[in-house]
């Protein structure tokens, strides 16, 4: 007869703490203060530039190097749950963020509006999808394909609605920033697309690499954004009550979006695990595409102003999916 079974230790604070809060958004987090407190100037401040721009140009050529080409290809056969991602990444969530453009100034500062229409631009997330994907028993396949077709269009798509919703309100979108997207973000992809065959499963089975060059190059577009908008004076007005406003919007935004797409994997007749993938990658923004790009497409004061709610809505994602994943593993 079996002894006993042994309850498992009690989770101390600090494991629930991660539990509930991103790593990547704590270092960000940190980057922030150091960059409000300690901001890069005159020499400083040009060197730092010509580092994010070579990181930003490396991060976009392993975007293009890991991704297997027929992964993608092969994400597009099941259409209805790949054209049902991208019709939530890039139509309804920009529609949302028009919506929220319609706020006044005495509830949302028109910088943050334009983080928010930013924000519901960018593509889908690709790690956490994935995860919480797997962890509601979703259909994993599915999340996969559909969170990598959506980074490998967004390199195309959010330029090109950042130009068409952007372009004349932020005054960011200038020749030099169509040349910054043309050589600092396409050519780079397009490039490591082309080196994929050789370096695709390298860096495939060193996912240390490509996380470390992730996580750095987003750290110093933070603190270098940051540190440019504090020597400029562009984040004085920014207040605690501004902030709280913020994360609500983000909420309502996110809550709107989980919606929708579990309705609407319902109403095209999508299998449970598929409208689990819809929900998970239709719902997220990608933090780790919108910094860098928005280092590219705006200039350095819009900047900063942009980066603020996409740091806080994948915070809130992230929480959020998190105990949304475990309702549904709990239930299916």
């Amino acid at each position: 007869m079996p002894g006993p079974t042994a309850s498992p230790p009690p989770r101390g604070w600090w494991t629930r703490v991660k539990g509930w809060v991103d790593p990547l958004v704590a270092m960000i987090v940190a980057v922030l203060l150091l960059g409000l407190w300690w901001p890069a100037d005159g020499a400083a401040a040009d060197v730092l530039e010509h580092v994010r721009t070579g990181a930003i140009v490396l991060l976009f050529f392993l975007y293009g190097a890991r991704m297997p080409t027929h992964e993608v290809l092969a994400g597009l056969r099941n259409w209805r749950l790949q054209g049902a991602m991208l019709a939530a990444t890039y139509v309804a969530f920009p529609v949302l963020g028009l919506l929220v453009q319609l706020l006044p100034d005495a509830v949302l500062a028109p910088e943050l509006r334009t983080g928010l229409l930013y924000l519901a631009l960018l593509p889908s997330t690709v790690q956490s999808s994935v995860v919480f994907t797997s962890v509601a028993r979703g259909d994993v396949a599915g999340a996969i394909t559909g969170a990598t077709v959506s980074n490998v269009l967004g390199v195309v798509l959010t330029p090109l609605l950042v130009a068409l919703l952007l372009g004349a309100t932020t005054g960011g979108l200038d020749a030099g920033a169509v040349t910054g997207i043309l050589f600092k973000i396409l050519l780079p992809f397009v490039v490591g697309q082309l080196a994929q065959r050789r370096l695709g499963h390298w860096l495939r089975t060193h996912g240390g690499l490509t996380r470390v060059t992730d996580r750095a190059t987003i750290l110093l577009v933070a603190y270098t954004s940051v540190s440019e908008a504090q020597v400029s004076g562009a984040w004085d007005h920014v207040t605690g009550a501004a902030l709280a406003v913020l994360a609500v919007v983000c909420a309502v935004l996110l809550a709107a979006m989980l919606v929708l797409t579990w309705w609407g994997g319902g109403r095209l007749g999508l299998a449970r695990q598929s409208r689990i993938a819809l929900l998970m990658c239709g719902s997220k923004k990608s933090l780790a595409t919108g910094l860098p790009m928005a280092a590219v497409l705006f200039s350095p004061v819009v900047a900063a102003s942009v980066a603020l709610p996409v740091i806080v809505f994948h915070q809130i994602q992230l929480a959020t999916c998190a105990v949304v994943a475990r309702r549904l593993a709990r239930v299916g």
